[in-house]
């Protein structure tokens, strides 16, 4: 059973601390942060998203789906130290698969490239890893947090869910299909994620309770996209995550190991942009 923890005074001090004063927390214990993500023709947006990066996240990784706008080029403009990793299949699940893979740092933050998770948020998920969380679960439900996206329907699907989440597994979450999130990469090993779709959310908080991680719920507000349209189908993706549910209750517990390592191409440093066969790859 997970260990859900979220106090008074974690949420204060999370409330007051600054990007920077984090990043000095960070040099001081020498503790490094990955922000991994996935994008699909988010050229318009990720200027947005890569400007509010704060300073204490030490390695960028754009994961991309083969977009057909210049994404890329904006990213390596924006980031010339970002490293772009090209994933192996299609879809949410396998992007942040690739993203995990590529990782280095000692903690991982997963967010989306639409403007929808404000990278200035990163701070509020590193205070409680640091202070002895192994994950640091986003919520738009904790005071505090909310969304400007999210439709009725979305949202009582994600509460419904959540609720067989809570009753199956004995876990108490109050936002299952929230995608900002933060972790020490020791958890990798246990999520193995291998599915492609937008139940990746499901599958993690699942496994991490199961392996008997503890889990801090942060508040979070989600912004709407800033341009362009979700991938998402609130019908079609929610019967997949019922499904995953379903799946997962009768799956047998996963023992740590390497089976979430995927084959990804990442292109090379000095990668030109009109060249896209300049990759390296990597992964099992």
């Amino acid at each position: 059973m997970t260990r859900m923890t979220f106090s008074t005074a974690i949420r204060s001090d999370i409330a007051g601390r600054s990007a920077t004063t984090d990043a000095r927390l960070l040099v001081s214990r020498r503790t490094t942060v990955s922000a991994v993500i996935p994008t699909l023709n988010e050229a318009e947006n990720l200027p947005h998203v890569l400007a509010r990066l704060p300073d204490c996240v030490d390695e960028v990784i754009i994961v991309d789906g083969h977009s057909t706008d210049d994404t890329v080029g904006v990213a390596k403009t924006l980031r010339p130290d970002a490293r772009v990793v090209l994933q192996n299949r299609r879809g949410k699940g396998n992007a942040l698969a690739c993203g995990f893979a590529a990782a280095t740092s000692d903690i991982i933050v997963m967010l989306d490239a639409d403007g929808s998770t404000d990278p200035a948020e990163i701070p509020a998920f590193l205070a409680p890893l640091l202070e002895g969380a192994d994950f640091a679960k986003g919520s738009r439900y904790l005071h505090g947090g909310g969304s400007s996206d999210i439709t009725r329907v979305r949202s009582a699907g994600n509460r419904i869910l959540g609720f067989a989440v809570n009753v199956l597994f004995g876990t108490s979450y109050t936002d299952l299909c929230y995608g900002y999130n933060a972790f020490w990469r020791h958890c990798l090993p246990y999520m193995q994620v291998t599915c492609d779709g937008f139940e990746v959310e499901t599958v993690i908080n699942i496994r991490i309770a199961q392996a008997g991680l503890s889990t801090t719920e942060v508040p979070s507000r989600e912004q709407a996209r800033i341009s362009g349209q979700s991938n998402l189908r609130a019908w079609k993706d929610g019967r997949r995550v019922l499904n995953t549910i379903v799946a997962e209750r009768f799956r047998r517990r996963l023992e740590p190991g390497n089976a979430w390592h995927p084959h990804y191409d990442e292109m090379l440093p000095d990668y030109p942009l009109g060249d896209r066969v300049a990759i390296s790859s990597a992964g099992a």
